[in-house]
């Protein structure tokens, strides 16, 4: 897991799709591998981020390596029928960074999710007009930097006069899983893509 997690942040993509296979190999879980390794590794650039001890280049290198071993632990062709549920999913205007977006939306379409994507950079409109067109079980906003908390805080009030009040509202990410549902105005902070997955596995469970 240390070897994944380094060759990430090293942006080492031939390094961290081989440390991905050996520990798939070996007889570990894709979740355990994300958890443990992908996931380690996002916390240490989260981390330089939220201290703005970073670079665009370290981020994009990194993320390049992130999403090789998650095409590799997901693989598009394993994707399971969409019959749980639908979620949108965003990276709020400001913001252009959608790492954690994209890595949530892999395993959520692998869980059996139908999720549909507004990209990053994305306008409170866009994201409005997706949830009112599908209808979904939640929407996801995903955060790295903290100037985007105060559009983060208006969804819910946006859903809510768009008749849209019974959408969920969960966010993660390293700006936002830092604060809490109150403080952001959210149904649910994540602290990890499966963390996500969880709460919308009892939200598909509630629905049935």
């Amino acid at each position: 897991m240390n070897a994944l997690a380094a060759a990430i942040l090293e942006g080492d993509c031939a390094g961290a799709l081989s440390s991905a296979r050996r520990l798939r190999q070996s007889g570990l879980s894709a979740e355990l591998i994300v958890i443990r390794g992908v996931e380690a590794a996002m916390a240490k650039l989260d981390a330089k981020c939220t201290l703005e001890q970073f670079n665009l280049l370290e981020i994009m290198l990194a993320g390049r390596a992130v999403m090789d071993v998650m095409k590799f632990l997901y693989p598009a062709g394993k994707e399971a029928q969409n019959t749980k549920g639908s979620v949108v999913l965003a990276a709020l205007e400001g913001d252009v960074h959608d790492l954690g977006k994209n890595i949530l939306k892999m395993i959520l379409i692998a869980n059996g999710y139908r999720v549909v994507d507004c990209g990053k950079d994305c306008p409170l409109e866009k994201l409005v007009a997706a949830a009112k067109a599908e209808r979904p079980l939640a929407v996801g906003i995903s955060g790295l930097i903290t100037p985007i908390i105060p559009l983060v805080r208006s969804v819910k009030e946006v859903l809510l006069k768009r008749q849209l009040g019974g959408v969920k509202v969960m966010a993660g990410g390293a700006a936002l899983k830092q604060s809490s549902p109150d403080r952001l105005n959210v149904d649910f902070v994540a602290e990890s893509a499966f963390d996500a997955l969880h709460y919308l596995e009892k939200l598909a469970g509630a629905g049935k």
